[in-house]
Order: structure tokens, then C-alpha cells, then sequence
């Protein structure tokens, strides 16, 4: 017998689960790492593994819409590494909202292409693993025979993709990703979300004659099926040497990225902080992320 109690408990439930599957505009899960915008951009681009010489890893923690509980809460860990003009990277993504977890795990090896002139390379970058979506059975208050919580939780993991392209100067970076190619050629009708479709960028780097201060402005584009498209602009600030940072990113979900970063030897802490669409706020609060990047070795 169903409890009032298990009742509210059932709703709550649904209703996240239609929030993260779109039915409402929910943007949570469309919505990327902030690190993705300027220190950690191969996680949205396989290109850009090996960008920076050497060997890095990235640790981000985010959590979304605090002010509810079993909110949206994602787990990252990447690194890269580059040996002349190969770049090699891995991105491990954990991502839980309610009842639903995803686990995606990806390789990437990336090829970077010297021009004619002074740092200008076309960079090209593919990535592929394993991509699973599994229910949280224990906790789910429903008849112990739900088919339907059977079916999903019984899925395999399935292979998945992504395919990336930048071209950079000392100044200026264009780039373009095809992320979850497994759903660009094959439509899953049972999976819980949708995810981008494209992604676009272009940003310019000001003042880099001084150590005092350095400016990247950014314009970018995300493509999404059965939601609106997104488009992102801000810029990045650095001051004395890289040692702080500042960023922010108005987002045209009507909702805004502000981030704070100190470097320190061979650390980088950074500290995000995104509002939720002008509607949603007072009731599920902002994303909170942390991002630690360690440079292991430098050349």
C-alpha cells in the first residue's frame, strides 16, 4: 500500500526526472563544467588534449539547484599529456540527479598541427569509451516488480564519441565539437537526456605584451535537441603573471557564470558560481563548482 508519504516521495521524484529529461526546460544537465570555458577546454573538445605541454589533471566537483534535496551533483576527472605533436587525455564524468546516474568514461588522443607563422596550429582531436545509465534502485519507493525501473536499470553501457577541430594563433582560438556521437547517428528514444548536439566557439586573447594583465573575450554556441539553443559570452581575466583569475559568462538561458582562480606553484583552484533562470531561482538556488588542476610536469 502506498503511503501519503510514499506518494509525495513518488512525485518529487517524477518531477525531477522531467525537469533533467527537458519536458520543462530544464537546462541542469545540458548546462557544462564552467572550467570548460578557458583552463579545462578539452573536456568539451577533444582537440585541445595536449594543448598545453606537459602532463595535467583536472578534479571538479559540482553541485546544482542546492536548496532541494537529491539535487543534480556531478564528479569529473581528466588529464592530458602531450609528446610532440600528439596529445593524449582521458575524462572520467559521474553524473547524479534523483534517481538517475550517469557514468561516462572517454580516451582521447588528439593531433596538433604546426602552421606557417608564429603559434598557429590546427588542432584535430577524437575521443571514445563507454557511456551508462543506471536508476538507483534502493532507493526508489515502487512496487518491487516495476517493470519499468527493471528495463532501465538492465541496460548495457554503450559506446560513445566525440570529434573536435580548433585552429589557434597567439591570440586568437576558433573551434568546433561534435560531442555524443552515439545520439548524432542513433536516436535513443528510452535515454533521459538528450544532450548538446554541437558546439562552437571563438575567443581573443588582449594584452599579451604585459604580465600585469591578460584579457580573452569568448563567444560560444551549444546546439541542443528538443530545447532552445544556447549561446555563451564573457570574458576571462588574469592578473600578475596568471596568479588570479576572474571570469564571467552571461548565458542566454538568462542565467549568469561568475569564477574566481588563484594559481600557486603547481596548483589551480577555481570556484564557480552559476544562477539558476530568472523563474527557478528563489526555488532551487545556483550551481556551486570547485575545479583543482595540478600540473604534474612542465617541458
Amino acid at each position: 500500500m502506498i503511503t501519503p508519504l510514499h506518494k509525495k516521495s513518488i512525485f518529487f521524484y517524477l518531477f525531477l526526472i522531467s525537469m533533467i529529461a527537458g519536458l520543462q526546460q530544464g537546462f541542469a544537465q545540458f548546462r557544462p563544467l564552467s572550467t570548460q570555458y578557458y583552463e579545462n577546454q578539452y573536456i568539451s573538445n577533444p582537440a585541445f588534449a595536449g594543448y598545453d605541454k606537459g602532463i595535467s589533471v583536472n578534479l571538479s566537483y559540482r553541485n546544482q539547484w542546492r536548496t532541494i534535496p537529491g539535487s543534480p551533483v556531478t564528479m569529473n576527472a581528466s588529464g592530458e599529456y602531450r609528446y610532440d605533436k600528439v596529445g593524449l587525455g582521458f575524462n572520467a564524468l559521474n553524473d547524479k540527479a534523483g534517481l538517475i546516474a550517469r557514468t561516462r568514461i572517454m580516451g582521447m588522443y588528439a593531433y596538433h598541427l604546426p602552421l606557417n607563422g608564429d603559434n598557429r596550429e590546427l588542432h584535430f582531436g577524437v575521443s571514445l569509451g563507454v557511456m551508462r545509465e543506471a536508476l538507483d534502485n534502493p532507493n526508489i519507493i515502487a512496487a518491487p516488480d516495476d517493470l519499468s525501473a527493471l528495463r532501465f536499470s538492465d541496460r548495457k553501457g554503450f559506446i560513445d564519441g566525440d570529434l573536435g577541430i580548433a585552429y589557434t594563433t597567439q591570440k586568437l582560438t576558433l573551434q568546433g565539437a561534435l560531442p555524443n556521437l552515439k545520439k548524432f547517428f542513433q536516436k535513443d528514444e528510452e535515454n533521459t537526456i538528450d544532450g548538446s548536439t554541437y558546439f562552437l566557439a571563438a575567443s581573443y586573447k588582449v594584452g599579451l605584451n604585459t604580465d600585469a594583465f591578460t584579457m580573452e573575450p569568448k563567444i560560444s554556441f551549444r546546439g541542443a535537441k528538443d530545447i532552445d539553443n544556447i549561446w555563451d559570452i564573457g570574458t576571462n581575466l588574469k592578473f600578475e603573471n596568471n596568479i588570479i583569475s576572474f571570469m564571467g559568462m552571461y548565458h542566454s538561458d538568462k542565467s549568469s557564470t561568475f569564477g574566481l582562480g588563484v594559481s600557486y606553484d603547481r596548483f589551480i583552484v577555481q570556484g564557480f558560481y552559476t544562477s539558476q533562470l530568472a523563474g527557478q531561482r528563489l526555488t532551487t538556488g545556483g550551481d556551486f563548482e570547485l575545479n583543482l588542476k595540478i600540473n604534474l610536469r612542465n617541458y
